[in-house]
């Protein structure tokens, strides 16, 4: 069975006091009427996602559903533009039909099977550390999306919303200056880092020829590293093997100690690049809360502490802080060179994350 969603985006902003340009609106079910000899029932299973840490405009969400109900179904949906105006300002939206999205089970034209579409995508590297089971179960949570040559599929400094993975296709990876950093193609993933530090998207992808994505859905993806812990390790060296190319020079100066700030970079990149590079020393920080510790050996954590906390809530604490400085201390005593990890360090880290992400959505 396929599913589709229509994506209605906003394109232009007149007073309105709860949306901003490029927010967008997802739809999804259908609007039907059947009949049958005891009479006529409606059937609406309408499902709007607004665009997030957004009030909700029920006019707006009327008008929406009413484009449901007039075409029955999302795929239907013709390109148009439509306006809210009845609060005496104005919003103008626009839905494209060639931005539909589709259910994994649509890649392949005639298949609903998605054992089978498993078994297509077993080459890719990400699908790989699944067994047949996971990989059926995860498959089904995916979804499907096509760009046309020069639309961008993220942009600079936007809010990190889905881990993709190409399917067919070549993106572009650009920075500000819309200088080329790297090319992405079949199998390649990106979208993960924000996803994972929660910051902004640090680089415009812009697709280079007809590309077809998978996706999932930013909320989704810690609960998907969760339930699917192969994936942990796969995504700790996709992420360790980036961070290692744009951190080459931060490396080089740990070696003799660096000082720098959280805005800089945060602790979920700190942590990586330290357990990326092996480094054996002190990371001691300046917080909200006061001074805070976490030591590595060998790149992996074996103490930390933050105020009167220490092992590893000290380190899901320290995690979640945004602003502070911090300095790395290369060597270790001795003492504190035979003691015992807190733990995995990927397992530590979504842990960490996990927690931080439910404290966010309380």
């Amino acid at each position: 069975m396929s599913f589709s969603e229509a994506i209605f985006k906003v394109v232009d902003v007149f007073g309105c006091p709860y949306y901003k340009k490029r927010d967008e609106f997802k739809i999804s079910g259908n609007a039907l009427l059947l009949e049958h000899n005891k009479g006529s029932k409606f059937i609406s299973t309408a499902i709007i996602d607004l665009p997030s840490n957004r009030r909700e405009c029920r006019i707006l969400i009327a008008e929406l559903t009413k484009i449901l109900v007039e075409h029955e179904r999302v795929d239907r949906i013709p390109d148009r533009i439509i306006s809210c105006g009845e609060c005496h300002s104005e919003i103008r939206l626009e839905h494209k039909k060639g931005a539909s999205i589709a259910l994994v089970e649509d890649i392949k034209q005639h298949s609903t099977d998605v054992t089978t579409i498993a078994s297509l995508l077993s080459n890719f590297s990400i699908f790989r550390t699944l067994d047949e089971v996971s990989l059926r179960d995860f498959v089904s949570l995916l979804r499907l999306r096509k760009y046309t040559r020069n639309e961008c599929i993220i942009s600079k400094g936007e809010p990190g919303r889905n881990l993709y993975i190409i399917l067919s296709g070549l993106v572009n990876v650009v920075d500000e200056d819309g200088i080329s950093i790297t090319k992405l193609r079949n199998g390649e993933v990106f979208g993960e880092m924000s996803l994972i530090s929660g910051d902004p998207v640090g680089a415009t992808i812009k697709v280079v020829e007809p590309t077809t994505v998978l996706f999932i859905r930013g909320q989704d993806f810690l609960k998907v590293l969760n339930r699917f812990p192969p994936l942990q390790m796969y995504f700790a060296k996709l992420l360790s093997r980036r961070l290692a190319k744009s951190n080459i020079l931060i490396s080089k100066e740990f070696s003799s100690g660096m000082t720098g700030t959280l805005a800089q970079m945060p602790p979920v990149e700190l942590f990586q690049t330290l357990n990326y590079n092996l480094k054996t020393g002190t990371l001691r920080l300046n917080l909200s809360k006061g001074p805070a510790s976490v030591m590595f050996r060998g790149g992996a954590v074996v103490q930390a502490k933050y105020g009167r906390k220490r092992g590893k809530s000290a380190f899901f604490a320290i995690l979640s802080e945004k602003t502070g400085r911090f300095h790395f201390e290369p060597g270790l005593p001795e003492q504190e060179l035979a003691m015992p990890e807190l733990g995995m360090f990927m397992e530590l880290l979504m842990e960490g994350l996990r927690r931080v992400d439910e404290r966010v959505e309380v």
